[in-house]
């Protein structure tokens, strides 16, 4: 299990399923299969040499402690950010799922930072006494354990974890597991250890970048308000962090009825109508109209609002209706899109923020609406396609472009601030073809 060793391409056979997918399930397969191959493709990169070289001295290991990464394994990015999290934390009950590259860089970090336990579970029983020889080789001690795939949780399609001994307390979840052919929405089952998660609790959860894990990640959002989600740049396989707020609530699972219905079919259906229809960039039939979430963007955003009302109503503030793209993408990196012709700038600003500079524009629309586009560059679950969200009495909708994220801001209705925000993202999408 050493970088002297190659990795496969296709992820270990699971001979512990019990479960046989029915075609509704094959279906979803296929389908994800072709939106999501280029997540799949790029996920084979697993991270640079340099990376890998750094990663292995933060945590003392010599050149060869680690496989060679990509594939279905963990790549450098979410690696380091495990060993950043545990430096920041010092939790003292960790939970993976999904045993391998992260549960060496997990256990060896918390042996280095405070000594917390990790409990790791996988599917596959010979990976799993194989892992736990590679960590004795290094003094390193987890528990380990064979959890087979022969359980289902709640509304979640696939099969999950039959896990045992797991801790009522746990202080950061890693969620690398199981692999997306179960099901490209198996691992929202991982929920059902939410209800455990201490106060400040964090959950890390592996290859968000791909269709399926964005479905995921909405419905979270939408089931844990007292969790904050964030799906954060780099890597080649994305990253959700999820951090809980307090005590909050817990989410009570319905039963899965094992009665067969016509439900799975009429879903799987209407996926690939929906595929057929170009509607594939929004993840999922059935989310459409679910409120993506990108928390911090989003929070930006509507402040961006807020700071430009406060400007207009002070005299003492000069505003400015000049507009010049060029300067501002020389002077802040940021690549505003185009504005339609008929839209009237009534100030351009600058601001600070997390993710370095922004730039707010307060704009009017044909119809003499006060909106505010917001620019900076963020990654979010958004893409070309706008998303929506709301936030006090106003309505956003956000899309991103290469590495800018934009979000219009306004006191109109949720169709309206997406079909302005969709007019705009067009309008780039195009202007960029063109280019």
């Amino acid at each position: 299990m050493t970088s002297r060793e190659t990795t496969a391409l296709r992820a270990l056979n699971d001979e512990s399923q019990a479960y046989e997918a029915g075609w509704s399930d094959s279906a979803y397969r296929l389908l994800y299969g072709a939106i999501g191959w280029p997540w799949l493709l790029y996920s084979l990169w697993g991270g640079s040499k340099a990376s890998k070289r750094r990663l292995l001295s933060r945590l003392d290991l010599p050149d060869d402690a680690l496989p060679n990464l990509g594939s279905w394994k963990a790549d450098t990015t979410f690696l380091h950010r495990i060993v950043d999290t545990i430096e920041a934390q010092r939790p003292m009950t960790v939970v993976e799922l999904g045993a391998g590259a992260s549960t060496l860089v997990c256990a060896r970090a918390l042996q280095m930072n405070g000594g917390g336990q990790l409990h790791s579970f996988d599917q596959h029983a010979q990976f799993v006494s194989a892992t736990n020889e590679w960590l004795q080789d290094f003094g390193i001690r987890a528990h380990i354990r064979h959890a087979p795939l022969r359980t289902r949780i709640g509304d979640w399609p696939g099969t999950w974890y039959e896990l045992a001994d797991v801790p009522h307390a746990i202080d950061l979840l890693i969620i690398d597991g199981p692999p997306w052919a179960v099901h490209p929405f198996v691992r929202g089952a991982a929920e059902s250890l939410f209800n455990r998660l201490s106060p400040g609790g964090v959950i890390l959860l592996d290859d968000a970048a791909r269709p399926g894990e964005r479905v995921v990640a909405r419905r979270w959002q939408a089931r844990w308000p007292d969790i904050a989600f964030e799906r954060l740049p780099g890597g080649s396989k994305g990253t959700l962090l999820g951090r809980r707020k307090g005590a909050g609530n817990v989410l009570a699972f319905c039963e899965r009825s094992h009665r067969k219905t016509s439900s799975g079919w009429r879903k799987a259906a209407a996926v690939l109508a929906l595929l057929a229809s170009g509607w594939v960039a929004h993840d999922l039939a059935g989310d459409l109209t679910r409120p993506a979430h990108a928390a911090n963007f989003v929070d930006d955003a509507n402040a961006s609002y807020s700071t430009s009302l406060v400007r207009q109503a002070m005299r003492s503030q000069v505003e400015t209706d000049v507009l010049d793209r060029s300067e501002i993408a020389r002077s802040t990196g940021i690549v505003l899109p185009g504005i339609p012709k008929t839209w009237r700038v009534n100030d351009v600003q600058v601001f600070p923020s997390n993710g370095g500079n922004s730039v707010a524009l307060v704009l009017h629309t044909d119809r003499l609406e006060r909106v505010v586009l917001y620019a900076r560059r963020a990654e979010t679950p958004a893409e070309a396609v706008p998303l929506t969200e709301s936030r006090e009495n106003r309505n956003l909708a956000y899309w991103e472009t290469g590495p800018f994220a934009y979000a219009l801001t306004g006191e109109v209705e949720p169709s309206r601030i997406l079909l302005l925000a969709s007019a705009m993202a067009s309008m780039q999408a195009k202007s960029e073809t063109a280019a």
